[in-house]
């Protein structure tokens, strides 16, 4: 028996000369943060650069939870202020995440 896995992609910009910065605080990534990611069920999450453009993809059980987890994480709160300065991403005001990519196609 397979399990069913939803997926989610989302996309943003960072300013321009701050990939490192971006690329450090990452790495540095705090242990709250990585909770709420567990916490959301989210896995084989990865984000992609390409010149100042971001791709992040993500892996869940429940998007509608992994989402309410995430928009209603204080940590999730503090870690978007800590990024601010370096990342440009909207969020939807409904659900207080990024919007989701549409998916055009698909090889499994």
């Amino acid at each position: 028996m397979s399990l069913q896995v939803e997926k989610f992609a989302w996309r943003a910009r960072i300013k321009e000369g701050t990939e490192a910065d971006y690329k450090k605080r990452h790495d540095e990534i705090w242990p709250e943060m990585t909770a709420v990611l567990n916490e959301a069920g989210i896995h084989n999450y990865s984000i992609w650069l390409s010149g100042t453009d971001l791709f992040g993809y993500y892996e869940c059980a429940d998007i509608d939870h992994a989402t309410k987890v995430q928009a209603d994480s204080p940590v999730v709160q503090k870690w978007n202020e800590f990024m601010a300065d370096i990342l440009m991403m909207d969020f939807d005001p409904e659900t207080g995440v990024t919007p989701p990519l549409k998916m055009m196609f698909i090889h499994e």
